[in-house]
């Protein structure tokens, strides 16, 4: 089942926050464990000013995109990428640390130098700092100009997922969604099992309500040339359900169905095939045939790596979803991909997956 997966990239700088140090020798330190404490420190800085110490674990691939499509690529999806992952004097040349990430791939296409994000990692989240302008010269006139129309639709025609993500901090994304929906996407040929789309927004946060319509708007349009799931975390779909005047869920008896019904509300207003949220402790989804699902995730209190945890879910229950399976099986691999990344700071391949969902562990407390 290939893939086409597009069209971010960032160099994301994974960090910890020191919060007190036992000496000068390098990572010999105690570190802010959670989001509240750096906020708590950031807030008791305002009038005085404070110097933090960050402490670089590493730097690597990353965006949106690239971890979606390396996640897919690891679990044997042919993957053709377009995207921002070239060299700062070349763009159309992979950059050296994205070699690793193009190995995983069947094809990379590169149109722009990445964008970089300082990742502060948490027991309880992170908080991405990113650092967009590089990401704003990939267009679709870019795309087009690098391999022409006929080249776009050739590769979406061979796809059987489309993945499209980051539309909150790439302004090209809209244009690219016009392209798509105007010249490569009407007219082609039925797939075997059918082709799927699978759009994640990104924090929408910074973007307007009219904004967020708009988008809403074009996916509803693309929405009838190809079946779309939008993927959302909580925040974005509390943010999309308020944009849409959606009913609220508070009167759910559970937690869980409470997300089913947010995922539910959102895809009835947005006229979209499918719209999945994706929580901390597991996640739901609803579709146009009628089916909604929960699934307890394996939530574990101290993530090896937080940083691309959602992107790995996108992958898992977009190619879950692309191969035909239920609604809660798709949910499912999202999940356990998802968890075995969390733990392992690495994608699984289908083994360890296959094993994880064997043996899924229980969710810890938080």
């Amino acid at each position: 089942m290939p893939a086409l997966v597009g069209f971010d990239g960032f160099v994301d700088s994974i960090i910890r926050v020191v919060d007190r140090r036992r000496s000068m020798d390098g990572a010999d330190f105690e570190r802010i464990g959670t989001i509240g404490e750096f906020a708590g420190r950031c807030a008791a800085a305002a009038g005085r000013s404070t110097n933090m110490e960050l402490w670089v674990d590493e730097d690597r691939f990353g965006g949106n995109g690239p971890l979606t499509a390396g996640a897919l690529g690891r679990l044997g999806v042919p993957v053709c990428f377009i995207g921002a992952v070239g060299r700062e004097d070349d763009p159309t040349r992979v950059a050296p640390i994205y070699e690793p990430f193009a190995t995983r791939c069947r094809e990379v296409v590169s149109v722009a130098a990445p964008g970089h994000t300082d990742a502060l990692e948490f027991d309880d989240g992170k908080i991405m700092l990113g650092k967009t302008r590089n990401v704003q010269a990939v267009t679709w006139d870019r795309i087009v100009g690098t391999v022409g129309v006929d080249g776009v639709r050739r590769r979406v025609e061979a796809a059987g997922l489309i993945v499209m993500v980051n539309w909150s901090l790439c302004g090209g994304v809209p244009g690219i969604w016009e392209g798509l929906i105007g010249e490569a996407l009407p007219g082609l040929a039925t797939r075997g099992g059918g082709r799927r789309v699978l759009i994640d927004i990104s924090d929408p946060a910074k973007r307007s309500d009219g904004d967020l319509r708009d988008a809403l708007a074009t996916m509803a349009r693309m929405n009838a040339l190809v079946p779309v799931t939008l993927g959302l975390n909580l925040a974005e779909g509390e943010r999309i359900a308020r944009v849409l005047g959606a009913a609220s869920t508070e009167d759910s008896a559970t937690y869980g169905e409470s997300v089913v019904r947010l995922a539910l509300n959102v895809r009835e207003r947005a006229g979209l095939a499918c719209v999945v949220v994706h929580v901390r402790e597991g996640a739901a989804g609803a579709t146009d045939g009628g089916a909604t699902a929960w699934f307890d995730g394996p939530f574990t209190a101290r993530p090896r790596l937080s940083t691309g945890a959602g992107d790995h879910f996108n992958a898992g229950f977009g190619l879950a979803q692309a191969l035909g399976l239920a609604l809660d099986e798709c949910l499912a691999v999202g999940c356990a991909v998802s968890g075995a990344y969390v733990r392992d700071a690495e994608s699984p391949t289908v083994g360890r997956l296959a094993g994880f969902l064997r043996a899924l562990p229980a969710p810890e407390r938080g």
